[in-house]
């Protein structure tokens, strides 16, 4: 999936004609806009690996807009969540934004408000998007490794020289150095700058 897949809004609602006043005004943005009538059946439609904008009132038969928002962090979703509601409160209100809410906003909404909402919504899950491809990245890099390649690669980036090494974990200055450029050329890195930055990564 490319980056540029972040630039769409999914609305929930179960009122039709705030659906489609929704779709509407945040079509506005050139983004594309798929809306549901529920939280189930927008959970049925949706993977959890796909970023965008979640935008989704509160109260709704069924499953809520906040229990929405939990399943999803829950599934590890990267979906940034705009709450807008018609009956919210301070308790409400502030349990939504412990769930990682980008903003919990009243009905009736200042459209301007809420399309400043929903386009700071993609740029935070578009970012979320691109530092998890990142890991996974760095994890399919270090799945290279053999155990003692990890090990080398762990020594070397504490600054230890390759002698040290080699008496530390009983091997030849020779192997060692074998397995250091093992390393370097499995994990796709020039430096021991860029091999810390990779574990720091990863980790």
């Amino acid at each position: 999936m490319q980056a540029d897949a972040a630039r769409t809004v999914y609305v929930v609602d179960d009122d039709p004609a705030m659906r489609h006043s929704l779709g509407w005004l945040i079509g506005s943005l050139g983004v594309a806009v798929e809306s549901f009538g529920s939280g189930e059946e927008f959970l049925r439609a949706m993977r959890a690996d796909r970023p965008g904008c979640l935008v989704t009132d509160v109260r709704m038969p069924g499953m809520s807009g906040l229990e929405l928002q939990d399943t999803l962090a829950r599934a590890g979703s990267v979906l940034a969540v705009v709450v807008i509601t018609g009956h919210g409160d301070v308790p409400m209100a502030a349990r939504a934004f412990r769930a990682g809410a980008v903003d919990f906003i009243e009905k009736p909404f200042n459209d301007q408000l809420l399309l400043d909402r929903v386009h700071e919504a993609l740029e935070t899950s578009r970012r979320a998007w691109e530092a998890q491809a990142r890991k996974a990245h760095v994890r399919a890099l270090l799945g290279r490794l053999t155990p003692r390649e990890r090990q080398v690669a762990d020594l070397v980036v504490q600054g230890k020289p390759n002698k040290v090494i080699a008496a530390e974990i009983n091997l030849s200055l020779k192997t060692v150095e074998v397995h250091r450029h093992n390393v370097m050329d499995k994990l796709e890195v020039a430096s021991v700058s860029d091999l810390t930055r990779l574990l720091l990564e990863a980790e």
